[in-house]
């Protein structure tokens, strides 16, 4: 991990941004504490120059309930190289829904399957140089999606404790299976009018989680509205089980 650049934020959090190998990642971190900072690890649907105002809004909030925060770009979006594949399916994708039609299971399957097979490992490659460094400490959370890069994470990496998923992008078949295996708790947001999404999948995901903590809050409203209220209930939850 190499650090870039570095600004104080509104609040005097100290926002870094780094690269990792070639994957380029932005930490926050609060501006005073007396230990290492519990962490959560802002998923988002990539292009963090588009997204990072959100990312930072989100970052601030954490923040102020003593808690660092760290994101990296996903494969394939931002400035990294594009996978042929990737861009087929997301034409198709683009096809679907413009034409009326539903999004079927093998479109999906090539557009998230392989995203996940590449992002995790990178998502822990950043969580091992994150926790490496003294400011940081644990436990750990995610927040956010591709809400199957977060399933994936929460079976497979035993040093995040809790997470909170957005519940607005495709799901693959597969990704039922492992919801299965999911033991930590969950807070999950739903968007009840998204407008690209299936509703009854985000709920039959729900439903498949294994773990006996999950909460589902569903609010009225797009893709992109969740409301800012929301945030409370999200910092109580990691509150709860980062603290």
């Amino acid at each position: 991990m190499r650090f870039t650049s570095e600004q104080r934020l509104d609040g005097g959090v100290l926002e870094r941004e780094f690269t990792l190998g070639e994957i380029p990642g932005i930490l926050w971190t609060p501006a005073s504490a007396s230990a290492p900072a519990p962490l959560i690890l802002l998923g988002h649907p990539g292009g963090l120059h588009k997204i990072r105002p959100r990312l930072v809004a989100r970052a601030r909030h954490s923040a102020e309930h003593g808690f660092a925060s760290a994101t990296i770009e996903l494969p394939g979006s931002g400035d990294r190289p594009r996978s042929a594949v990737a861009e087929q399916a997301r034409a198709d994708v683009r096809r679907a829904v413009e034409a009326g039609e539903p999004v079927d299971e093998e479109i999906v399957d090539r557009l998230i399957l392989p995203l996940v097979e590449k992002a995790v490992p990178e998502w822990q490659a950043a969580l091992d140089a994150l926790l490496s460094l003294p400011e940081i400490g644990g436990p750990v959370g995610y927040s956010g999606g591709v809400i199957a890069i977060g399933v994936r994470l929460a079976v497979v990496e035993p040093r995040i404790s809790a997470a909170v998923l957005f519940a607005g992008s495709f799901v693959p078949r597969a990704t039922f299976e492992e919801a299965r295996q999911v033991t930590i708790p969950l807070h999950v947001l739903l968007q009840w009018d998204d407008e690209g999404n299936d509703r009854q999948a985000a709920l039959d995901l729900f439903d498949a989680f294994g773990t006996k903590e999950k909460t589902l809050h569903a609010n009225l409203g797009g893709h992109t509205g969740v409301p800012q209220f929301e945030g409370d209930p999200a910092a109580q939850f990691f509150t709860r089980h980062l603290s």
